[in-house]
């Protein structure tokens, strides 16, 4: 079940759970990979993208394999988890968790 929260400080819905897949033709999912893909899954579920998706670290492409990263729109910073939930072939399942609160300034 994908549900979604009002932020009126970002001006943003923030997805708090949803998944996507992701094709993979190593054992990461690299970091460019990973902020496109949640870039894009936030613009299908809130009908447009952050600003900015930032993904420090790649993501390991195995069942449970987890990363954080944020995401930047109107001003605020929201920390993302996003976890590798299956792996069938070279396709990743990922889930997408945003953090309810932004970040405090000195977190970003």
């Amino acid at each position: 079940m994908r549900q979604l929260l009002s932020v009126p400080a970002a001006g943003l819905l923030l997805v708090l759970t949803s998944a996507c897949s992701v094709s993979v033709g190593n054992a990461q999912v690299s970091t460019d990979e990973l902020e496109t893909q949640v870039s894009a899954l936030l613009a299908e579920e809130v009908g447009r993208a952050p600003e900015q998706v930032d993904c420090p670290d790649p993501l390991d492409a195995e069942a449970g394999a987890e990363v954080r990263c944020t995401l930047t729109d109107r001003g605020a910073t929201y920390g993302i988890t996003v976890t590798a939930t299956d792996v069938v072939d070279d396709e990743v399942a990922l889930d997408v968790v945003v953090d309810a609160e932004p970040q405090a300034d000195d977190e970003s």
